[in-house]
């Protein structure tokens, strides 16, 4: 990626990594304007406060839920309306997630760093389109894939013309709705020579874990985050919401707001003693 900043040399691609932990934080799904520009602000007075390189991120559409039934979002066009709003509102970079390859172009216009859903890491079409766009993609790992793996993925996406890279830990299936977090996947993951962000709230998920929907465990959330940083990684995943009970997706992995400050405190202070 290409932030600015403090630094250090990024070995394999020669661009500089800002020093300042990365901090992508907002709600799983747009779930509508209201709420969504309500968290924006809220994790703009946030991150005013803190030494990070912070991006707002939120779905405009959850196409790997379980259910048919659930919650989807409102779909791209009218959510990447809300993002773009809540861009020029607040004065935040923006993540969203793409699902199919022709959302890339239309999904560049307006964020900063497009996703790749890890069940999508593998998707040869939809990495091309992302690389593409010449935007900083961050790629979360897949549930069944070893770390080392991600070195192919990051050449699909080097040869397509992109080192503008992120990758994400998330967590590793083991066994019927539960996933570990294997810290060692860090470090292997940052032996492609980019950084590598942590996905704290997904890591907690027991997917498919309340039959029709995906359940989790929060209060694990903080210990893996600040494990996760102390074992190198340059920046952390967390969705957030007000009432994450209420939330229409995600809601038992989520973690309040009130949350963040302090936990985004010691992770910061845990990176700089390493």
């Amino acid at each position: 990626m290409r932030p600015t900043g403090s630094h250090k040399i990024n070995e394999k691609s020669g661009e500089k990594m800002k020093k300042n932990l990365i901090v992508i934080a907002g709600p799983c799904a747009i779930e509508n304007e209201e709420i969504t520009m309500e968290i924006a602000e809220n994790l703009k007075k946030i991150s005013a406060e803190l030494d990070i390189e912070f991006y707002f991120k939120a779905s405009f559409d959850k196409a790997n839920r379980t259910s048919i039934e659930s919650f989807r979002g409102p779909g791209m066009e009218q959510g990447l309306k809300i993002l773009q709003k809540v861009k020029k509102t607040y004065d935040l970079k923006i993540v969203t997630d793409i699902h199919e390859p022709y959302q890339a172009e239309p999904v560049a216009e307006v964020a900063d760093i497009i996703q790749i859903p890890a069940f999508l890491c593998r998707q040869t079409d939809l990495l091309i389109a992302a690389a593409k766009t010449g935007k900083c993609i961050n790629v979360k790992k897949a549930q069944f894939l070893a770390p080392w793996d991600m070195k192919n993925v990051v050449h699909k996406l080097e040869e397509s013309g992109n080192r503008n890279i992120m990758l994400c830990e998330r967590g590793t299936s083991f066994g019927y709705n539960t996933l570990v977090v294997d810290m060692t996947s860090i470090f292997e993951m940052k032996k492609n020579g980019y950084p590598v962000i942590f996905d704290g709230t997904h890591s907690v998920q027991k997917p498919g874990g309340s039959g029709k929907a995906t359940s989790g465990n929060r209060e694990y959330v903080p210990y893996l985050v600040k494990a996760a940083i102390a074992a190198g990684a340059d920046g952390v995943f967390l969705e957030t919401h007000p009432s994450p009970d209420n939330a229409l997706s995600d809601g038992a992995n989520m973690i309040p707001i009130s949350w963040l400050p302090g936990l985004l405190k010691k992770c910061i202070e845990i990176r700089k003693c390493i």
